[in-house]
């Protein structure tokens, strides 16, 4: 990894931050629940638009159409063509939180 600082002290590094997102995503065939992310001032609609086929969801949830867990992979690469919807939902931690 590589560092680089301007005058003014600001750094530059080769790690894009992201910010973690907990969605659900519908498919042709499957409901997959988990965190995408999401480039720092970035729209989700930003993300999809990026280039590249794929979307990085971690922690994901693959659920059959009678709604049983198939699937729970730490990472899923999701083709951004197979998407037919997306949506951001709460966190669970921050669902009971109030």
């Amino acid at each position: 990894m590589t560092i680089e600082y301007d005058e003014k002290g600001k750094y530059y590094t080769d790690i894009i931050s992201k910010t973690p997102i907990p969605s659900a995503i519908q498919t042709a065939t499957h409901l997959i629940r988990g965190t995408i992310h999401v480039r720092r001032e970035w729209r989700i609609k930003d993300e999809l638009e990026s280039e590249g086929a794929f979307i990085a969801v971690t922690n994901a949830e693959v659920f059959s159409s009678d709604g049983s867990i198939l699937y729970q992979p730490p990472f899923l690469a999701i083709r951004k063509d197979q998407i037919i919807w997306i949506i951001p939902t709460e966190d669970e931690n921050e669902q009971g939180g109030e």
